[in-house]
């Protein structure tokens, strides 16, 4: 299973930053080229607007949101995903090393409860293979995430992974 990835600052002589301040209408316009990219490519949409709806509501992942279009030139909900997870369980552990506050882990595991309670097939995929699967398995930091579920997402995770 995956391991946590620390949070780490990006090398501006490595990789373009773009979150930084100093064209914010260009990182704009890239995250309006992304969204309609992602629409005319055939992206299912009900995935699309998942990541839309949980930047919404956690907008601690607005900066990996812009990252992620930034990178990958469209939303690309099970990559995103990864994202997710990883400052969730950061968030989760309240790690003190954390270079910027991280996404609250209660309402991101509240958000996706909800969600994956509505019955919707391309939303369900998205959580239980995207983040559910990539939860800490029981020997790695975090894995006490899991008993954080609620009753939705526990159910799912009991079915993918049964030893945890």
């Amino acid at each position: 299973m995956p391991q946590i990835i620390p949070q780490t600052t990006t090398d501006p002589t490595t990789a373009p930053d773009p979150t930084a301040a100093a064209d914010p209408a260009g990182i704009a316009a890239t995250i309006a080229a992304a969204v309609a990219t992602t629409t005319a490519t055939g992206a299912d949409p009900a995935g699309v607007r998942l990541v839309h709806d949980l930047v919404g509501h956690v907008p601690s992942f607005e900066d990996a949101y812009a990252s992620h279009v930034f990178r990958q030139g469209e939303v690309l909900p099970h990559v995103f995903f990864w994202d997710v997870v990883q400052g969730t369980v950061r968030s989760f552990l309240a790690r003190a090393d954390a270079r910027e506050p991280e996404p609250d882990w209660r309402r991101t595991l509240d958000f996706l409860e909800e969600r994956c309670g509505r019955g919707d097939t391309v939303v369900d995929e998205v959580i239980v293979t995207s983040f559910l699967g990539d939860l800490p398995s029981p020997h790695e930091p975090g894995h006490g995430i899991v008993g954080r579920l609620g009753p939705v997402l526990a159910a799912r995770f009991d079915r993918m992974r049964p030893t945890g």
